[in-house]
């Protein structure tokens, strides 16, 4: 049988990301967080938390503090069920953690936790990481559910299609102007594309060069790359020219309709699978959300196709 206090312990410590903030959080003294980590850690073998600013964890740690935020979600809804078993206040508010993508989350996925939050009282913890990359957050235990474009099986996960969220090429006028007016052919005017200034929202971001190869161009050996993750910020700078970039077509209808962005090559779009994926351990808890999030994907993203 796990020692429960200390893998408390170890959530918030995880979660906190370090001792002290962890002791606040449970209302004991950091001495009696050390303790407890040192006694899980003995018990199982290994080490569990890797000692930092912020602390982390191993994967061992990873999976244990999973493991804890499973079993408090099977509580509640064991106390939904039976609330005479589990009187209200005895256990903590149980802490989906979510890994999503920044497009998603400025569209679609808000409606699903907006619908999801008030209807129950687990609280979201959400990740933001590129869609390419959240599977990998699943594998290793950092969270429990994300937002993918893997459809591929992910070991221990059920995974649903949940469309496809189609992207264009823009930038504004004076960019166009600047770097690709003398382009005489939308042949011509790609290869200019591949050397001209792109935006990317971080170092993960792949959608730009994944455009530019569908053009049978290969844009990864351009340097003239700003990164600046933020939504908002990132449709900004490509306003105000700093380069061109990829956007989901929806999220920028009023640029488009001013003038203020302009569609670079106009049918040539790119669409991103969509897939939501979460551990089979917590599927009953999930379910809601499951359905949450189905629902909400549909009113905003393409229909797959076979």
């Amino acid at each position: 049988m796990l020692d429960y206090a200390g893998l408390e312990a170890l959530a918030a410590v995880l979660r906190e990301g370090s001792f002290e903030r962890a002791a606040r959080k449970l209302h004991v003294t950091p001495s009696a967080i050390s303790q407890r980590i040192k006694l899980l850690e003995e018990r199982v073998g290994q080490v569990l938390v890797l000692r930092g600013t912020p602390c982390t964890g191993t994967e061992a740690g990873r999976r244990l503090c999973l493991h804890v935020e499973q079993v408090a979600l099977l509580e509640n809804d064991l106390r939904r069920k039976n609330p005479e078993l589990i009187p209200e206040g005895q256990t903590a508010l149980p802490t989906l953690k979510l890994a999503v993508n920044a497009d998603s989350l400025s569209t679609w996925f808000m409606d699903a936790m907006a619908t999801f939050t008030q209807d129950g009282n687990e609280l979201l913890d959400i990740s933001i990481d590129d869609q390419d990359h959240t599977a990998k957050r699943i594998k290793e235990g950092e969270v429990m559910a994300a937002v993918t474009a893997t459809g591929s099986a992910i070991a221990g996960c059920n995974t649903w299609p949940l469309g496809r969220m189609r992207y264009i090429a823009v930038a504004s006028p004076e960019f166009v102007q600047r770097h690709l007016g003398q382009a005489e052919s939308d042949r011509e005017l790609a290869q200019m594309l591949a050397k001209a200034p792109m935006m990317y929202y971080g170092r993960k971001d792949s959608l730009q060069d994944q455009w530019l190869h569908g053009l049978g161009l290969d844009g990864r050996r351009n340097n003239a790359r700003h990164f600046l993750p933020s939504n908002q910020g990132y449709t900004r700078a490509v306003e105000l020219g700093m380069g061109w970039g990829m956007h989901p077509a929806q999220l920028i209808t009023p640029q488009l309709a001013s003038g203020d962005l302009m569609e670079l090559l106009p049918g040539r779009d790119l669409h991103i699978p969509m897939y939501w994926a979460h551990t089979r351990n917590a599927q009953t808890s999930l379910q809601r959300l499951t359905d949450c999030i189905i629902h909400a994907a549909a009113a905003w993203l393409e229909p797959m196709q076979d």
